[in-house]
């Protein structure tokens, strides 16, 4: 089993900056893809960002593009989401998913284990 625990989430106004981190542990591989998704109120869940587990190959949402950098430190297990200039539609909850294939994906359906969220308000 792997534990998937998100940090880092908080209020900042708009412009601001967060860095949220992700912690796997148990049987969590450092092959494993990782992503990142969000979730607002009354929306579906959506896919941010990820990253590959054979490479640093990285995937972003097109909304996030240039404002968002997902990394990742092995020795820790630990990937993070830098966000930058945030903008009020970044509010969200956001959740961090592994996939026991090195590979990326932006759908859900295709993570295995997943965080419990950690909470990001965007004020304007």
């Amino acid at each position: 089993q792997v534990q998937v625990v998100e940090s880092g989430g908080g209020l900042v106004q708009a412009g601001g900056s967060l860095r949220l981190s992700c912690a796997a542990s148990g049987r969590a591989s450092s092959n494993s893809a990782v992503g990142w998704f969000r979730q607002a109120p009354g929306k579906e869940r959506e896919f941010v960002a990820s990253i590959s587990g054979l490479s640093p190959l990285t995937y972003y949402a097109t909304l996030v593009k240039g404002r968002f950098t997902v990394s990742r430190d092995d020795v820790k297990n630990t990937v993070y989401l830098q966000m930058n200039s945030l903008k009020p539609e970044d509010s969200a909850t956001y959740y961090c998913a592994v996939r026991r294939s090195p590979l990326t994906s932006s759908v859900p359906s295709t993570y295995d284990y997943w965080g419990r969220g950690t909470q990001v308000t965007v004020s304007s």
